[in-house]
């Protein structure tokens, strides 16, 4: 039984070994791409390869003015689970493939233009506010239906997962804030505190108006 289990470690050691030739730099020991559909196109994550890459551009910055870019707390709200990069993959690969939640860009557009998530949906925090006329028709959008009384249901609103810059950026956090306030459930959110500098800098896939094809 020993050396069957041997023979067994050594042919899976041996495996990894070979996939690694093919793709060095793996999102976890055993997974290499995330791989996700949305509306009919298929979507492919993985990490950069050159293992000689550096942050550049604004992502790069270690120091950002507090106000207004002040480092977030991981619990933003009551009810809200925080997660992270893998768990970001596996909701996109569940709950944003089968139809029932969306990954929310918080960012405003001239940002979200320079790069995001694959598969992300931009919704600037501020539209979420209240003073925003239009916010009850993003929330419909969203999967909530309207009351007789003028109020929202929420029981078949999609499930969001929320991001935004980076973990000193208030866009996300504000987004939840707007969005508790407006009665959506908790339960249904979820805070990427990450954000696209913390994506970037595991060098994950970064979708762009370029590679949106």
């Amino acid at each position: 039984m020993k050396t069957l289990a041997r023979h067994a470690i050594t042919a899976c050691l041996v495996a990894l070994a070979s996939s690694a030739s093919a793709q060095d730099v793996r999102i976890t020991t055993f997974k290499t791409e995330s791989t996700f559909t949305l509306n009919g196109q298929t979507f492919t994550i993985q990490r950069e390869q050159d293992q000689s890459a550096t942050l550049q551009g604004d992502f790069a910055r270690t120091a950002r003015a507090c106000p207004p870019d002040c480092i977030q707390p991981i619990r933003v709200a009551e009810g809200v689970m925080t997660i992270g990069e893998l768990e970001v993959m596996r909701y996109l690969e569940s709950t944003v493939s089968d139809g029932t939640g969306l990954l929310l860009d918080t960012r405003g557009p001239q940002d979200f233009a320079t790069g995001a998530i694959p598969g992300a949906v931009n919704v600037p925090a501020a539209t979420l506010h209240e003073e925003n006329r239009f916010r009850d028709d993003i929330l419909r959008a969203l999967g909530a239906t309207s009351r007789g009384d003028g109020t929202l249901d929420y029981s078949t609103a999609m499930n969001l997962a929320v991001y935004s810059g980076g973990v000193w950026s208030g866009d996300a956090a504000q987004a939840i804030k707007n969005l508790l306030a407006a009665g959506y459930p908790p339960e249904k959110l979820f805070y990427y505190r990450g954000g696209m500098q913390a994506w970037v800098h595991v060098g994950l896939t970064v979708q762009t108006s370029a590679n949106s094809g």
